[in-house]
């Protein structure tokens, strides 16, 4: 187990962080501060465009539910509690900044993914860091080694981690064993990852703006019955927000997903962008779709995830914890909100990690399956890998749930950083393709 963790420490050391935030920072010059200025072009082209019945919206709304599935994890609720009791209320300016950084890399890779996604024999896209790290470097083998990271994690924190997180949630909250719950996991993923792409979209479809808005109502409402604290929480955000302790606190924070450094990681990368992930999944769209108008999806997903998710959980924290309690993770979000709601405030905890678990459950499946496909295509074995894929991430579902996953979440972290350095790397090769405007 040490030298686990020696080798987390390793990936997710400076050096990575760097990589992440120097991206974000090349990107966000090169696109002139898009994701500022043009909140209002974004914003119009995104969410906007929901209000005024524009034709293609349902499928976009489909695919950016599936993308947001995938984000919108249980790390929304755990790693932003781990990243405030790791560096104290400043982290959370240090998540924003990176959000927005993050923000340039997320309109960068799905942009590329689209500008280079292709079609197999069999009709499906093969789109994402697949098509563009073949592109970029000149051969497959770029893209092999992005596919087996991916497939890893898949299996890691996709579907273990996420697992784990609803059985803790569902036990603590109304007693259901483990055991039960994974048996109930296994049957309802199944019934959703077998049904074909179309009914992971549907289901990504209904499920997060349901959780989503479930999550964010009774959390404005927990944070505007604290409203006289608000101005405190932004004061202790800004004073702290350059002691030393709360950068590295933030830095955890924008890997919200992945490790926050504190022993065991705790959560998921909150919004994923610089993974590839966003990328994969926008490779989804339909023919119409076009890199601007995806990588602009990909901007509003990110800032829902961090800028708006996130934040509200932190407010919620910090408006509402008791420092003396000793809670950390889903339980110190579900304390805060039983100060609010009583006994219910638990059960809300529960009913949104759940939500959030299932969601990125289905949504890491369709990730991990185009990592196989593409892995299979050469061999000419994809129906075969693509079967086996299902039933061993099943497995992995049941396990999760069942299993105490201290080295599954420290495997996790290695694999979920290890993807993101070749797709940053060929971002940064192919910068030059990158533009505000389809190609």
């Amino acid at each position: 187990m040490e030298i686990l963790r020696q080798m987390q420490s390793a990936v997710w050391g400076p050096w990575l962080l760097w990589l992440f935030l120097g991206t974000g920072v090349f990107l966000t010059v090169k696109l002139k501060g898009f994701q500022f200025v043009g909140i209002k072009v974004w914003w119009n082209a995104t969410a906007g465009s929901l209000w005024r019945g524009e034709k293609r919206v349902k499928s976009q709304l489909f695919t950016s539910c599936t993308a947001l599935a995938a984000t919108v994890g249980t790390g929304n609720i755990v790693g932003v509690a781990t990243a405030l009791t790791a560096g104290g209320p400043g982290a959370v300016f240090w998540m924003w900044i990176s959000a927005f950084l993050g923000m340039a890399t997320a309109y960068a890779e799905v942009f590329l993914g689209i500008r280079y996604r292709h079609r197999n024999e069999d009709g499906t896209w093969i789109g994402g860091p697949f098509a563009y790290l073949e592109a970029g470097f000149g051969n497959r083998f770029p893209g092999i080694i992005y596919a087996l990271f991916c497939v890893l994690a898949s299996l890691g924190m996709g579907s273990m981690v996420q697992a784990n997180s609803m059985a803790d949630s569902l036990r603590f909250s109304f007693s259901i064993p483990a055991a039960a719950t994974a048996l109930a996991a296994v049957i309802l993923t199944a019934a959703v990852i077998f049904g074909g792409m179309n009914r992971i979209e549907k289901t990504a479809s209904l499920l997060v703006p349901f959780s989503a808005g479930l999550y964010l109502f009774f959390g404005i409402i927990a944070v505007l019955s604290r409203y006289e604290n608000i101005p405190s929480v932004l004061g202790q955000i800004l004073n702290g927000a350059f002691c030393p302790e709360s950068v590295a606190g933030g830095a955890a924070g924008y890997g919200i997903s992945q490790a926050v450094r504190n022993g065991v990681a705790r959560g998921v990368f909150s919004n994923e962008a610089g993974l590839g992930s966003l990328s994969v999944l926008h490779s989804l769209a339909d023919d119409k779709a076009t890199p601007k108008e995806q990588g602009m999806w990909a901007v509003f997903e990110v800032f829902f995830d961090t800028i708006v998710s996130c934040t509200l959980t932190a407010f919620v924290i910090l408006c509402l914890w008791n420092p003396e309690e000793g809670y950390s993770g889903s339980s110190l979000v579900a304390a805060c909100f039983s100060r609010c709601y009583g006994w219910a405030g638990g059960m809300l905890t529960g009913i949104s990690m759940t939500l959030f678990g299932f969601a990125t459950i289905i949504a890491w499946f369709y990730l991990g399956k185009q990592a196989v496909d593409y892995l299979a295509h050469a061999a000419g074995g994809i129906r075969v890998a693509s079967g086996l894929y299902g039933i061993l991430y099943l497995g992995a579902v049941f396990c999760g749930c069942v299993g105490r996953l201290e080295a599954v979440w420290l495997f996790s972290d290695i694999f979920n950083g290890l993807m993101a350095v070749p797709n940053l790397l060929c971002i940064l090769r192919l910068s030059g393709q990158i533009k505000l405007s389809d190609m």
